[in-house]
């Protein structure tokens, strides 16, 4: 009895945060959507029609006055689901008259036939699959946000939507586009194929503009990253009018360098110096991984040209007595691995990996987790566009823009150790 329940009486009183999904103001809003609707609607018919509602041409009119393009029929009704909720407004019917005399039906430019969801919901149904929801998710979490429930065939309908716009996407000229360098790579993906979980590789070809941009240019499904696999890609960039890039990076797959020696042998390549590290290790045991992943820092980010030479010589001299096949890995690189060095030293961070196309790698994969296996082999490459298309990853200019438009030197590493 001696208890105070004034706080607990005060937690009964204000409710727990799931038992009132909608409060008042919410309420509020939503009711006062019909009437703007509407008002909209009645305010776009009578521009058409060159008249307000109930207006009649008076007896003396001039005839260079508002002339009447037809007459109003009435309303229909029509369910409406946007970010509001659900609605049902009273939408306004005409007949507009031709210049010929004939007639046809009045057709809003702001709610089109048929159209039962407004653009913001469609995006919204996008945005939660993208964000790595699944169907069923997105269903359950949008139902009380929508005012209702959202079939799955909405949902469907959405995604439908999305590969319209991604069909167009996928065959945009691309003449017109600025491209001075172009970064290549590959991530593998689980999608289902003939009932079956399958391994399939999603080819990715990221464009930087002369002004620094980096913007995607092309996503393919293939079987592998054999050379006819990466040549499809790249005759499909030069057929939509790709210009001849001014600097290729690669992750060094022997297919990918096959097939860009055959369509762009003489544009200077880079081998990602993140890959190379990786094969590195892949040689050694991993007592030394420490100290080749020191030296080889020591190499890669040297300040200057000729120290990255000095300390290539030295790595090799170290690692030919201590562990011949890092040696050997990194000699197979030739100077593909220092092409970086004939440019500015400004530009040299962005150009000695392939990280921008890893970081989009990464992020499609933390997006498609909750999803496992992807439920087709086209629902990758598009996925993985759409997701940059929406505003869920975006993509910066690159480190040493500024300095693009400067040309790369003819010197290169000296191989001789």
């Amino acid at each position: 009895m001696d208890q105070d329940s004034t706080k607990g009486m005060g937690r009964a009183a204000e409710g727990s945060l799931f038992d009132h999904w909608i409060d008042a103001i919410e309420d509020g809003v939503r009711s006062r959507v019909r009437d703007f609707i509407e008002a909209l609607l009645e305010e776009e018919l009578s521009q058409a029609l060159a008249r307000p509602r109930y207006g009649r041409r008076q007896a003396g009119e001039a005839a260079d006055g508002p002339i009447v393009a037809g007459v109003r029929n009435g309303h229909r009704e029509r369910s409406l689901t946007g970010t509001f909720g659900k609605t049902r407004i009273a939408v306004p019917r005409a007949r507009l008259t031709s210049e010929g005399g004939s007639t046809q039906e009045w057709r809003s430019a702001s709610l089109r036939a048929y159209q039962r969801r407004t653009q913001a919901a469609d995006a919204l149904i996008a945005s939660a699959y993208l964000s790595g929801t699944n169907t069923r998710r997105v269903r359950r979490a949008l139902a009380t946000v929508f005012g209702g429930p959202v079939g799955k065939d909405v949902v469907s309908r959405v995604w439908r939507k999305v590969k319209g716009d991604w069909d167009a996407w996928s065959k945009r000229p691309l003449a017109e586009e600025p491209i001075v360098r172009l970064i290549l790579d590959g991530t593998v993906v689980r999608v289902r194929l003939d009932r079956q979980a399958t391994s399939l590789s999603l080819l990715v070809a990221l464009g930087v503009r002369a002004d620094g941009q980096k913007v995607l240019l092309a996503i393919r499904n293939m079987g592998g990253e054999s050379e006819a696999a990466w040549r499809a890609l790249l005759d499909d960039l030069a057929a939509r009018g790709l210009r001849t890039p001014d600097l290729l990076i690669v992750d060094g797959a022997p297919g990918l360098e096959k097939a860009l020696a055959a369509l762009w042998p003489a544009v200077p390549l880079q081998r990602c110096t993140v890959h190379k590290h990786r094969n590195l290790l892949a040689h050694a045991p991993e007592r030394l991984h420490e100290e080749i992943s020191n030296d080889y820092r020591d190499m890669i980010y040297a300040a200057s040209r000729q120290e990255v030479e000095a300390r290539r010589k030295a790595f090799l001299r170290k690692w030919r007595l201590k562990c011949r096949p890092v040696a050997d890995s990194l000699e197979e690189a030739g100077d593909k691995l220092f092409t970086f060095t004939r440019f500015p030293p400004s530009q040299w961070k962005s150009i000695r990996t392939s990280n921008a196309i890893e970081r989009l790698h990464e992020e499609f994969k933390r997006r498609i987790k909750t999803q496992t296996v992807l439920p087709c082999a086209g629902t990758a490459a598009m996925l993985f566009w759409a997701l940059l298309a929406s505003g869920q990853i975006t993509m910066r200019k690159v480190d040493g823009w500024q300095t693009l438009s400067q040309s790369p030197t003819n010197q290169t590493i000296d191989l001789a150790a």
